[in-house]
């Protein structure tokens, strides 16, 4: 197990498509910045996104980093995420954003998107992926069509196996 460090995105789109609670199953810790959390209950966010922020699972944790380097051309919440990853040595960062991805490896992170996530779930049994990306297409996700293609293939592959 291990603790990772959450951006806004792959929490916001895991709780829409009711996957959330593959998290604590594939981490022990998941910890936010506050930027993220705030995020997480804004007035434009859905409302089962909000009600989750409200009442944060007992393995997510706020956390505010130490300092933030203003250097990374990256949104606030991205930003926080980042510095806070580095500072506490987070296993990986959990991350869609492609500019926030890439700061973030520059840094030196390990970065895992939701579609990453959903396939680690799907190969520990978790979830059908099939049906949970379903799910995922009807929110307003912007996923690119080969990606999904690609871990839909890896997914039939190893239940081949």
């Amino acid at each position: 197990m291990s603790v990772v460090v959450s951006d806004t995105s792959p929490l916001h789109y895991l709780i829409l498509c009711d996957a959330e609670n593959v998290l604590p199953k594939l981490f022990q810790r998941v910890i936010i910045p506050p930027m993220v959390f705030h995020e997480l209950q804004q007035t434009n966010t859905p409302q089962p996104v909000r009600q989750w922020a409200a009442k944060l699972p007992e393995w997510v944790s706020v956390q505010t980093p130490k300092a933030v380097n203003l250097k990374l051309d990256v949104d606030a919440g991205e930003l926080e995420a980042i510095c806070l990853a580095r500072e506490i040595h987070a296993d990986a960062l959990l991350m869609d954003d492609r500019a926030g991805r890439t700061a973030a490896i520059q840094c030196g992170l390990a970065v895992v998107g939701t579609i990453g996530l959903l396939e680690q779930a799907a190969a520990r049994e978790l979830i059908q992926l099939p049906k949970t990306l379903a799910k995922l297409r009807q929110t307003n996700v912007r996923l690119d069509a080969e990606l999904i293609r690609a871990a839909l293939a890896r997914d039939e592959s190893r239940r081949k196996k």
